[in-house]
């Protein structure tokens, strides 16, 4: 299996358990979006607490190039810890919410 491919299937194995944490509050569905064609994936909530609507992402990854970009993460433990656990070297995950001046102390790839 191609670099590319494996990397897709490890994003998606990453992903799916955020798909089992339904908050506890409000009536809000939990959603995946996995554009295998340009390589966007996203895991994300919308609904209703009470009178205030839910709605955003709780994960955002795209593949660029080589290389695992993840836009955003609000999970506690890091999709990018995840994802060096299956193997994901860190040369090949760039954290995209961190500025470029940052990410060359982050341990993981620039861009």
């Amino acid at each position: 299996m191609d670099k590319l491919n494996h990397y897709r299937q490890l994003i998606r194995q990453c992903l799916m358990p955020y798909l089992e944490m339904k908050p506890s509050d409000g009536e809000i569905e939990v959603y995946k979006m996995f554009d295998t064609e340009d390589d966007h994936y996203q895991i994300f909530h919308a609904g209703w607490d009470g009178f205030q609507r839910i709605y955003g992402s709780l994960i955002h990854i795209d593949l660029i190039g080589d290389k695992i970009w993840i836009q955003y993460d609000g999970t506690e433990d890091g999709v990018a810890n995840t994802l060096v656990e299956l193997g994901v070297s860190k040369q090949d995950i760039v954290l995209a919410y961190h500025s470029k001046f940052l990410r060359q102390y982050d341990g993981f790839a620039v861009g």
